[in-house]
């Protein structure tokens, strides 16, 4: 009778249970965070541990360049470049990897650019990524480091999951973003602006408030989000990150700038 239960249990396991548990595994997003040169702060650990949380929705894991290279982004829906140095992420990919990343976005994967992640997805630099419609307003960017608050343009409080109009997050030299006019990209959507600034160091004043924050554009069949602050190293606005990270693999309900419209 107990060998019976046993094989009884067993069928259910291969049979029903182990189907059901392969396909939520297969329908969590697979994120690479890239972790290498040109990477610092408590970012990379802040997003490994909001996504780990949610192991139904999420699969994260950090790879570095050399992975990039090897053609791991084939295996994931989304990639996140965090806070460090834009160009020393640049220097690290190399001309190789920087492609890669380019064609994996191009031919419909998401990119999540935080701060220096930001700055690498731009149009403006020679060892930029060229896939978002988005240039520096000064090349002074050590703004300093301050708790800005952002205002949530219209109609994007869904998009980024919030329903209050505004709200504060930690701002460290991100870029401060306008449009390239770049023929070749489409333009981007402005999701958050900046309420207020910060202009330390000898950078420009009045170039910050009312700047875009957050922004999402599409590039080929991918997509991309440029987020100038530090959302994911504000607790209660993480959801943030998630919610647009989401949106970048194609999960979420909804457009934002699909079409290569929307508003800068």
């Amino acid at each position: 009778m107990r060998s019976l239960l046993r094989i009884w249990a067993l069928f259910l396991f291969v049979c029903v249970l182990a189907p059901l548990l392969s396909a939520a595994a297969g329908d969590a997003v697979s994120i690479a965070i890239y972790r290498g040169p040109g990477v610092g702060g408590a970012g990379p650990e802040e997003l490994k541990k909001t996504f780990d949380a949610e192991p139904e929705r999420f699969s994260a894991r950090f790879v570095g360049p050399e992975e990039v290279k090897e053609g791991m982004l084939a295996e994931i829906d989304v990639v996140v470049f965090p806070g460090g140095s834009g160009s020393k992420q640049a220097e690290g990919l190399g001309e190789e990897g920087r492609e890669i990343v380019r064609s994996f976005v191009a031919g419909g994967g998401g990119y999540v650019g935080i701060c220096a992640g930001c700055y690498l997805a731009c149009e403006n630099y020679s060892w930029s990524l060229k896939i978002l419609d988005a240039k520096t307003k000064s090349s002074k960017w050590r703004r300093g480091r301050k708790e800005l608050e952002l205002g949530v343009a219209e109609g994007a409080g869904e998009r980024l999951g919030l329903s209050e109009a505004s709200f504060v997050v930690k701002y460290a030299n991100g870029p401060i973003l306008e449009p390239s006019g770049s023929p070749d990209l489409p333009a981007y959507t402005v999701l958050a602006v900046f309420n207020e600034e910060v202009a330390e160091n000898g950078t420009p004043e009045g170039i910050q408030t009312g700047s875009p924050a957050i922004v999402a554009a599409p590039f080929g069949k991918g997509r991309v989000v440029g987020i100038s602050p530090h959302p994911e190293q504000s607790e209660s606005y993480r959801g943030v990150v998630t919610r647009l990270l989401l949106w970048a693999a194609g999960r979420e309900a909804g457009e934002t700038g699909d079409e290569g419209g929307g508003t800068r």
